[in-house]
């Protein structure tokens, strides 16, 4: 375990070519447009699984029917571009166009999801270790699935390679120089887990833990978490041990790749953050906490005896509630109101 308090809160860009996660072009009504049935995912009290007044937990299983938070994301970016491109888009109005990406599975079944309701075509590139059952719940969704290199990075940098060599779109969850705007848009979609928290959330947090791969995520809900509740809440990051990379690039005050072994939060276990969410975390967030996968394993089964099953990946920000050594070093103590985000299924 790993605590930095973070030295740029409130200061300035870590780069200056990158936006910040944007809060005031949300446009909530906008996934309804893919998904009819969309409800809001429940916030679920679960306070007495750990030492604190308060324990509040974003349930993002049901998510649409996808088992996850990044459901709001990319399958948002199609719909934004399907609105675009027709007032009253339908099942074809993306007809011939593609979409690629590199997934460890949630980000490619937005992405997916979203362009076979528009009639776009999909294909996600997967690493050696991304479990056969992901891709199969792929194809499910209509998407090709192709295997390349061994870990996420490689996939990524093969998914790249395809939308220039293809003239394809490529619809990545993470940004870096030079490709901002479509990551941007995704992370605006993230915003709506954030709202639906804030209004549930009978009162402020003290502490919001926020788990990270790219950091979309936590970028995206620390932004808003900012706009509503200020300087109130104590946001900290939740990275594994071995793939600290906003911790890392916060220490160097620049984007950085963090190597390391693999880990069992496998849709956390990306070596090198996200441009954008870099920035809005550099400016949002007080902390960032690294964690092991031994503490996380610990734990999950207290998380499903609560009826909080999920993955590694998942339960990471829970965990670290729950973990007496992580408390401690982050101050979280028997008064304290914690805001969680439990981010899928169980794999």
């Amino acid at each position: 375990m790993k605590i930095i308090s973070n030295p740029f809160r409130n200061g300035s860009k870590l780069a200056d070519q990158a936006p910040y996660p944007s809060v005031e072009t949300v446009r909530l009504g906008r996934h309804r447009s893919f998904c009819p049935d969309f409800e809001p995912t429940p916030l679920v009290d679960a306070s007495a699984i750990a030492p604190v007044a308060s324990l509040w937990v974003k349930d993002e299983r049901p998510r649409m029917s996808l088992g996850s938070f990044k459901a709001l994301g990319a399958a948002y970016v199609i719909a934004c571009q399907a609105n675009e491109a027709s007032d009253k888009p339908g099942s074809d109005t993306l007809k011939g166009r593609t979409y690629v990406t590199a997934s460890a599975g949630n980000h490619g079944m937005s992405m997916a999801a979203g362009a076979r309701v528009f009639g776009a075509d999909a294909v996600v590139y997967i690493a050696e270790t991304v479990p056969e059952s992901f891709a199969e719940r792929l194809r499910a969704q209509n998407a090709q699935v192709v295997r390349a290199g061994a870990d996420y990075a490689a996939s990524m940098e093969a998914a790249n390679l395809a939308a220039q060599e293809n003239g394809w779109t490529l619809l990545s969850d993470s940004s870096w120089d030079g490709y901002t705007e479509l990551p941007h848009l995704l992370m605006e979609g993230y915003l709506q887990m954030a709202v639906e928290a804030a209004e549930q959330c009978p009162e402020a947090p003290t502490h919001i833990l926020l788990q990270a791969g790219v950091g979309g995520m936590a970028g995206a809900v620390a932004a808003y978490a900012r706009v509503v509740w200020g300087d109130e809440p104590q946001i900290i990051v939740v990275e594994p041990t071995s793939a600290p990379a906003l911790q890392a690039s916060i220490e160097a005050g620049h984007r950085v790749f963090a190597d390391g072994p693999d880990s069992i939060m496998g849709r956390l276990d990306c070596k090198e953050p996200s441009l954008i969410a870099l920035n809005g975390l550099a400016r949002d967030a007080d902390a960032f906490l690294t964690i092991s996968d031994t503490d996380v394993a610990a734990l999950l089964p207290v998380m499903a005896e609560a009826g909080l099953e999920t993955s590694a990946s998942g339960g990471a920000g829970i965990a670290a509630v729950l973990n007496d050594a992580s408390r401690t070093g982050l101050e979280i103590g028997p008064d304290a109101k914690v805001l969680c985000m439990l981010t899928e299924q169980p794999a």
